[in-house]
């Protein structure tokens, strides 16, 4: 049984509380969720803390997730629905009558099911009246079928030919008509002319109406390879129906269909067929492997993918695509944002310093045991959040937290802190835009856009070297991308502070923001950690008194 995903992640930059939570979710709801699996998953890559947390819990690092927009793979389309190139005409139109198709992809299944072309009905409809009915290429299998033949001689495999029906009187027909090799013959038994076909070695004589032949023409049949089939039908029917017996591909072979891959955006396909109207398109895999057909009328039928969002809920911050999927639920510590569901759903939002911690708390509404990595992670994110329990953020609910997972798994948490924050904090060997971008959020007071960066570190001489470059970079930041504020906090939570680093045009709102006058860049503003409770409070603060 196919089991329904759903996906969990956190946002665009993940950080250790965004990153951990994603992977206690996931955990969490898989022992909870019945015939479901859900997967933990990142957008973009981690940082140096969060892979020293997950290196030491020995727990592997997510998998990438573009997007959750909808696919073609995620559409009801006809799956599995095409014809072999060499099955026949007439099955071909059967299929579709079932399916209520005006199409059929054609592939050939000697090649992996590679796409060669497409039957439509009109293209159907203009071969049985303007092709040439008189020729004929098939197989000898596809013969019986089509006609309910019976085997009477078989030499070849496969039948070409010209289709000649026995209408003239026998010695009209002796004395004026020429049997070559590659004639096709419709007769009954008329034994002269079955004489003379044999002796002539036609390709293969078809005798309607369970018409007999004589042992000395069978006979000389079997010395010229003669293949013939014997069939109920009379004369007439079988002419209707030989055509109906060709290969498929016959109608197919000069035709190159429109073709949409199962990876493509459903987006984009309905801008394809709004623009080219066709009814018909055949749906193809890897080195063009047919996987079925789509029509306009089965874009209606999608199914979008589920998602769980934790540590934030504002569309700028998630997934490529979310407007497309279906949120289940949502867990974050954030303010709330602009995100929109079209039904009710399991919505957890707490003032508190960590996404995890309310995690934490999830697992004792549960009373489920939380397994040592997973509480390894958990505490991390705790820490890393709140600053070892020093951000203003910190909740009695986070300490509780930290000193329950602590003595759980035995570690001295400021300890091991601060050996996490030392790894992440090293800026060595990158450049100033990644420093920038590590930890970047979007905020917006309705026409105001503002960009906040925050860097943890121990050594803010690290940055203080390049810091004109850092300026400049924020300068162009805000130009590019039309911020009207762009700042980068340096947290040191050793001194427990952070210096202030922001574009030119944003100094006059930053010295308002801070009560700093005339400040300078890389201003030192003790006591302030915590990019929600305080650096953005105080610039939307300052934009409404400015």
């Amino acid at each position: 049984m196919h089991m329904e995903k759903i996906y969990v992640f956190g946002h665009k930059k993940p950080d250790t509380d965004s990153v951990c939570a994603t992977i206690a979710v996931a955990y969490l709801h898989n022992l909870l969720y019945k015939n479901v699996e859900v997967v933990p998953r990142i957008l973009s890559d981690i940082n140096n803390e969060t892979k020293f947390v997950l290196e030491h819990f020995h727990v592997e690092v997510p998998r990438y997730l573009n997007d959750v927009k909808v696919k073609i793979s995620d559409v009801n389309y006809s799956k599995n629905f095409y014809v072999d190139k060499f099955d026949t005409i007439k099955n071909a139109y059967d299929m579709m009558n079932a399916n209520g198709s005006s199409g059929i992809p054609i592939v050939d299944s000697r090649d992996n099911n590679k796409l060669v072309g497409l039957i439509t009905l009109k293209e159907l409809a203009k071969d049985l009246i303007e092709g040439d009915r008189r020729h004929l290429y098939t197989s000898y299998d596809n013969l019986l079928k089509g006609l309910q033949g019976e085997e009477v001689l078989r030499f070849d495999e496969e039948i070409v030919g010209n289709v000649l029906t026995a209408t003239f009187k026998s010695t009209t027909f002796l004395n004026d008509v020429e049997l070559h090799h590659d004639t096709i013959l419709v007769i009954g038994d008329r034994h002269s002319i079955l004489e003379y076909a044999v002796n002539s070695g036609v390709k293969l004589i078809i005798l309607v109406g369970n018409g007999q032949i004589k042992e000395e023409h069978l006979e000389k049949a079997r010395q010229n390879g003669v293949n013939i089939i014997r069939t109920h039908y009379d004369s007439f029917e079988v002419t209707n129906l030989l055509s109906l017996c060709n290969y498929a591909l016959n109608i197919s072979a000069s035709y190159e269909p429109v073709v949409v891959h199962d990876s493509d955006f459903l987006t984009d396909f309905e801008e394809v067929y709004s623009r080219l109207a066709y009814s018909n398109y055949p749906v193809v895999g890897k080195n063009d492997k047919c996987l079925g057909l789509i029509r306009i009328t089965d874009v209606n039928q999608k199914k979008r993918k589920k998602v769980i969002l934790v540590d934030h809920n504002e569309k700028t911050q998630s997934v490529d695509g979310l407007e497309e999927a279906e949120i289940i639920e949502i867990i974050d510590h954030h303010r709330l944002g602009a995100i929109s569901t079209n039904q009710p759903i399991n919505f957890r939002n707490m003032a508190v310093g960590s996404t995890c911690t309310i995690i934490f708390g999830l697992f004792k509404q549960y009373r489920v045991a939380i397994p040592n990595d997973i509480a390894g992670l958990l505490l991390s994110a705790i820490l890393s959040d709140t600053l070892l329990l020093k951000s203003p953020t910190t909740t009695s609910y986070d300490r509780t937290a930290v000193s329950d997972l602590s003595s759980q798994l035995d570690i001295n948490y400021e300890e091991y802190g601060l050996e996490m924050f030392k790894v992440g904090s090293s800026l060595r060997n990158r450049t100033i835009e990644d420093i920038i971008y590590q930890d970047f959020k979007k905020f917006s007071d309705e026409d105001i856009n503002i960009g906040i960066g925050q860097v943890f570190t121990t050594d803010y001489e690290e940055i203080r070297e390049k810091q004109e470059a850092y300026i400049s970079e924020l300068n162009e930041i805000a130009t590019n991308n039309n911020y009207d504020i762009v700042c980068l906090f340096v947290t040191n939570i050793i001194t427990n502070g952070s210096y202030l680093l922001f574009n030119e045009k944003s100094r006059n709102i930053m010295a308002l923001a801070f009560n700093v006058n005339n400040i300078e860049e890389g201003h030192f503003l003790k006591n302030i950690v915590s990019r929600k409770k305080q650096m953005i409070v105080a610039i939307m603060d300052a934009l409404e008194r400015k």
